[in-house]
């Protein structure tokens, strides 16, 4: 995908999926495909919409999304914006993993070649006149303001585990009463020690769960002055030490690298730093609703 010539880019190069936020606007008929009145045909499709993006883009010919088979990719125009979208049988219901990937790594792989807003899993609409008239001309300056606002920047996750280790060895020189609990109960059998245990594993949750606020600020404050904006995303994992979202000036890219290299040098061997992207901005995203 690229600006008015044709990209090698294709689906499926994702570096990272996740429950898209991404709301359409209230009004809209945009929806699940089973809410489409009557049963469906055979050949029975709809208009599947991954995102909005400007209109001034060409798509590879190889470029395909959800469904079974898999749809082709194509751009419903209005102006200067558009909806990438694909047709979708209507006899097939979305929901299997392989459409969430798809969902989403089309949306990634178009967004490390120009802004798009993406839409959450499942967006549908009945034809691509319905796209236009309802969604794409109604809300044309707020789509059109977002995307400016969204060039020449992309998403990318910031993801820290503890080393599990390194972590507990934190808690018990810190934690007094932990240490006392952890060689109290040593050696004996669990059932003879089972309030013991629990009360080493609450002092440890806890003390982790502080460590976890206090490290996610410290890195969100470091990487702020490199980035457009931070996000702090809820934990997935009980030994994460921070989930972030950061929006990232492109050409910044490497200034914002290296700020992040510079935490994984301070907390080498007690954290782990990975870092996903270019990705959609799921996060960045908000629309104005009617």
């Amino acid at each position: 995908m690229a600006r008015s010539t044709p990209s090698a880019a294709a689906p499926g190069s994702g570096q990272n999926t996740r429950e898209t936020r991404q709301d359409v606007p209230e009004g809209s008929q945009a929806g699940e495909a089973s809410g489409m009145p009557g049963p469906p045909s055979e050949q029975a499709t709809a208009s599947y919409i991954y995102g909005i993006l400007p209109a001034d883009v060409e798509l590879t010919p190889e470029a395909r999304g959800v469904g079974d088979p898999p749809g082709e990719i194509r751009l419903v125009r209005h102006d200067d914006i558009a909806a990438l979208i694909s047709d979708l049988r209507l006899n097939r219901p979305l929901g299997k993993p392989q459409d969430l990937v798809a969902h989403q790594s089309l949306l990634d792989d178009v967004a490390a070649e120009v802004p798009v807003l993406p839409l959450r899993f499942g967006a549908v609409m009945e034809s691509p006149e319905a796209i236009v008239n309802e969604l794409l001309a109604p809300h044309h300056d707020e789509f059109r303001s977002a995307l400016e606002d969204l060039e020449g920047r992309a998403q990318y996750v910031v993801k820290a585990r503890y080393e599990e280790g390194t972590v507990l060895m934190e808690v018990l020189q810190e934690q007094p009463e932990a240490r006392r609990l952890r060689e109290e109960i040593r050696d004996l059998p669990e059932e003879a020690t089972w309030d013991s245990r629990i009360r080493l594993g609450e002092i440890i949750n806890q003390s982790i769960e502080a460590k976890r606020d206090a490290d996610t600020q410290t890195l969100a404050e470091g990487l702020a002055p490199h980035a457009v904006a931070v996000v702090i995303r809820e934990p997935t994992h009980e030994e994460d030490a921070a989930h972030l979202a950061v929006l990232v000036e492109t050409d910044r890219q490497e200034e914002f690298e290296e700020a992040l290299n510079e935490f994984g040098r301070r907390w080498a061997d007690r954290v782990t730093l990975r870092l996903l992207g270019p990705q959609a901005p799921y996060d960045f995203v908000t629309t104005q609703r009617a």
